[in-house]
């Protein structure tokens, strides 16, 4: 059994991807983000980032005391190593897993949260931000559509856990759109992962949590540190 501490943020879509699609029985503990039950000392211990997703692994390889994994690229490493699913064998073929994997951890997630973040969650319009992330985020996609020209996913002909790092990732803000209409080989990739049944179980899962609500001050706080309006 995992325990998977979530919250329906791109983050936590990649963990409900994998476990879906390897079929691991798991026990969903909601982190409300907005609420700041990312700070509450019993989730600190293990998620010391004050981040979610994170897991507690109660039958890990080779027995033994549960194990706790924070960090969405590191959980899905753990548990691509331990079910011995969806990150190749193979040394070339995993490498490249393991390159677009930390590629998403490092750039496109990142870039992409900073986007939504000065075109959603911003309090008020900073021109120079916007464009910036922007122009990154959209370097990044044509990055990855590049990648997929004849591939079928980001690894070549296999789905692994770099493709279920990116797809969250992926035009996740409806308030700001992103344009892909000339990125053919994207747009074909996300159209197939998003029609794999494992991807919609996935996406029940955020459904189930999903909290449509007005962004206030102490949710801001919560989430992004800000401070209250003078």
């Amino acid at each position: 059994m995992i325990d998977l501490y979530y919250w329906p943020t791109p983050n936590g879509h990649k963990i409900t991807l994998f476990l879906e699609e390897a079929g691991l029985e798991y026990t969903v503990h909601p982190v409300d983000i907005g609420a700041g039950d990312q700070f509450k000392p019993d989730f600190l211990a293990f998620s010391p980032n004050n981040k979610m997703p994170a897991i507690i692994d109660h039958d890990p390889v080779g027995g033994g005391e549960p194990i706790s994994v924070f960090e969405s690229g590191a959980i899905l490493l753990y548990l691509a190593e331990k079910t011995g699913r969806f990150l190749p064998a193979e040394p070339r073929a995993r490498i490249e897993a393991l390159e677009w994997l930390f590629w998403q951890m490092a750039g496109l997630g990142p870039m992409t949260g900073q986007y939504g973040h000065f075109h959603v969650y911003a309090p008020e319009p900073i021109a120079y931000a916007r464009e910036r992330y922007a122009t990154e985020a959209a370097r990044l996609l044509g990055v990855l559509d590049r990648r997929l020209q004849g591939r079928d996913f980001l690894a070549g002909a296999d789905y692994s856990i770099a493709d279920m790092a990116a797809f969250p990732w992926i035009d996740p803000y409806d308030k700001a759109p992103m344009d892909l209409s000339e990125l053919g080989n994207l747009r074909r990739w996300r159209d197939a992962v998003a029609a794999r049944p494992a991807t919609a179980r996935a996406m029940a899962v955020a459904e189930r949590f999903r909290r449509p609500r007005e962004l206030t001050d102490e949710m801001r706080r919560h989430l992004f540190g800000t401070p209250p309006k003078a």
